[in-house]
């Protein structure tokens, strides 16, 4: 494993992954590695990998207008 040291993090990043760490059960520590692991994964391909699959599976299906559903579900009030 490496060291990785970050300096001049602004304060409100700092809040809010210390925040983040919190409610998740994790260290600061354990937080921004979660975080960077996170992003690495998907720029290695995860997630366009995943978005094409998804993209497969819902081929050719008419998901209809949402947009035209939200109004009509605006204007039934």
């Amino acid at each position: 494993m490496k060291t990785l040291t970050v300096r001049e993090v602004p304060d409100a990043v700092y809040t809010v992954l210390k925040e983040e760490a919190a409610t998740t059960g994790r260290s600061l520590q354990e937080q921004v590695r979660w975080i960077l692991a996170k992003e690495a994964r998907l720029r290695q391909g995860g997630f366009l990998d995943a978005a094409r699959r998804w993209q497969r599976r819902t081929a050719g299906r008419d998901l209809g207008d949402t947009v035209a559903d939200i109004r009509a579900g605006r204007n039934r009030r």
